[in-house]
């Protein structure tokens, strides 16, 4: 999957005629359907997107061979992915999710600390789930403060977490 990005997911049916309630996982949420087509996590669909209105929580969406209701319900809560060639390109600062997940955190000093499980963001700031050999996994908050080195080539990252966080 690294030659696609997660940019959205579908929340549901919206209306009575195949529109699905999309949210947007892109900086500007209108900017998804210029990644179109989007796929399924698994490729074996792929949907032409036509925005209609914002909504709570998301926007209302026509996707390619959907037509009815029942049918845009079915696919509530699959994610949707889209060539990483039609993404712009990220200034040196910025990663997409996709990037983080997997790479080795090490600490300042060189020790593993453990590996990128998942990216999470709860509305304050993007926090780095950290898998932990055997003692469990860590939220990180990602910030400069925190991760002041992350080298994507080289499939690490350096963290500097305040003192007992990882106890």
């Amino acid at each position: 999957m690294k030659d696609r990005v997660c940019v959205g997911a579908i929340a549901g049916a919206f209306g009575v005629r195949g529109e699905v309630r999309l949210k947007s996982f892109c900086a500007q949420p209108e900017a998804i359907a210029a990644y179109a087509p989007l796929y399924t996590e698994d490729g074996s669909r792929s949907f032409t997107v036509r925005l209609g209105n914002a909504i709570p929580n998301g926007m209302s969406a026509r996707l390619g061979g959907v037509t009815t209701r029942e049918e845009a319900e079915a696919l509530r809560g699959v994610r949707l992915f889209a060539d990483r060639d039609k993404l712009p390109s990220l200034p040196d600062d910025e990663f997409y999710h996709a990037d983080l997940i997997g790479l080795t955190v090490l600490d300042t000093g060189g020790t593993v600390i453990g590996r990128v499980s998942s990216v999470q963001n709860h509305g304050a700031g993007d926090l780095l789930e950290i898998q932990r050999k055997g003692k469990g996994n860590a939220l990180l908050p990602f910030t400069v403060a925190m991760v002041p080195t992350v080298d994507v080539a080289a499939g690490r990252i350096i963290a500097d977490p305040p003192e007992g966080l990882f106890e």
